[in-house]
């Protein structure tokens, strides 16, 4: 039998995703004991994960193709956000570090999250040799 409690180690974390994905694949009725577990198992498992297994920000270049990719968008289609298609290159291959107003074109544009976009991304040329990011 599972008992709940705070999750302290990867082995208290491991079982208690194993009792979630039990749970979750269960019929339980609204309202029931099974569903309580499940709120809470799910609480304890976010708390845990958002203090031992963190997660990095994507990369802002890596971001922005992901969101092309997504939305069948080509290089050609950047140029609204990045001033031209020499300026789209540049930045999609890590010559060029983001503007501010290229990062407020893109979150108004395509909604990626401003937050991700602020981050440096890894330059690949002089740009990141003589410290400019």
């Amino acid at each position: 039998m599972f008992v709940i409690k705070v999750i302290k180690t990867e082995q208290d974390h491991a079982e208690a995703m194993a009792r979630l994905l039990d749970l979750m694949d269960s019929n339980f009725v609204e309202g029931s004991a099974e569903e309580n577990e499940l709120e809470v198992l799910s609480i304890l498992i976010e708390k845990y994960e958002a203090e031992h297994l963190p997660m990095d920000n994507p990369d802002p270049i890596e971001a922005i193709k992901f969101r092309m990719d997504q939305q069948g968008l080509s290089r050609k289609d950047m140029v609204p956000y990045f001033g031209s298609q020499t300026q789209a290159s540049e930045v999609l291959n890590g010559k060029r570090p983001l503007t501010l107003a290229m990062i407020r074109k893109l979150y108004l544009g395509l909604g990626i999250p401003a937050d991700i976009l602020i981050h440096k991304p890894q330059l690949t040329t002089e740009v990141s040799k003589f410290g400019i990011s």
